[in-house]
């Protein structure tokens, strides 16, 4: 059991300690970790924070889970590779690449927008500019 510094144990080795504390906690944890990542992945494709909300998913779920642990490492580890590579990069590249994020992102707008509201934003603004 791991001590802060004041000496007394951690909240969760606390909880772990009680009668039935592990499995309530484990349970607890698998159903919010997955509810946020089930979450996370819906919105992933609308405009907004779906990847934040799958990478805290996974967070609490790592408390309890090595698999989720091992998970989260892995793309924090390919997200710092990414973010060096890009930086490493002259402004054409990064250009291009934020670019491709502009596009995707009014890509998935414009389809989000074309089948819940049946709107095509294309064809609106391009009445709007003839006008």
């Amino acid at each position: 059991m791991q001590r802060p510094r004041d000496g007394r144990p951690r909240l969760l080795d606390r909880i772990r300690a009680r009668p039935g504390g592990r499995l309530t906690l484990r349970i607890a944890t698998g159903a919010l970790g997955a509810a946020l990542v089930v979450l996370g992945l819906i919105l992933v494709p609308l405009p907004g924070p779906g990847w934040l909300i799958v990478l805290s998913g996974l967070a609490v779920l790592a408390v309890e889970y090595a698999w989720a642990r091992h998970l989260l490492r892995f793309t924090r580890r390919q997200l710092h590779r990414w973010t060096r590579w890009l930086v490493r990069q002259g402004w054409a590249v990064r250009a291009l690449v934020g670019a491709a994020g502009v596009a995707l992102t009014g890509a998935v707008v414009w389809t989000s927008v074309r089948l819940s509201f049946g709107v095509d934003l294309a064809a609106t603004a391009w009445r709007h500019l003839d006008t």
